[in-house]
C-alpha cells in the first residue's frame, strides 16, 4: 500500500521534501490538478454580464474551486487558443 502524501507548512518544508522523496512511494489518488498563473496580472477592465450568465460563471467557478475571475480568464484564454486551432487547420 502506497503512502499518504504529506501535506506542508510552507514552501521550503515542500522543496525539502521533493529533494530527498522516492515519489514513486506515495498515492497521488487524491491530487486535484492545479494551474499556475505565472504571468502579472496588471490590466483590468470591466464587463458587463447578465445576472443570470453571472450566476453560471460563479456556480462553474465554485465547482472548479477558482475564483470567478479566474474561471473568466480561463474561459478567455481557452476560446483563444480553440480559435487559433481552428485557423491553423
Amino acid at each position: 500500500m502506497k503512502k499518504k502524501f504529506p501535506e506542508f507548512k510552507t514552501d521550503a518544508e515542500a522543496e525539502t521534501f521533493l529533494d530527498t522523496a522516492d515519489l514513486s512511494e506515495y498515492d497521488f489518488s487524491d491530487m486535484v490538478p492545479t494551474r499556475f498563473e505565472l504571468k502579472p496580472k496588471n490590466t483590468a477592465i470591466s464587463l458587463r454580464l447578465s445576472e443570470t450568465l453571472l450566476l453560471e460563471v460563479r456556480a462553474h467557478a465554485d465547482r472548479a474551486g477558482i475564483s470567478s475571475q479566474s474561471f473568466i480568464r480561463l474561459a478567455v484564454e481557452q476560446a483563444i487558443k480553440s480559435s487559433q486551432k481552428k485557423r491553423q487547420h
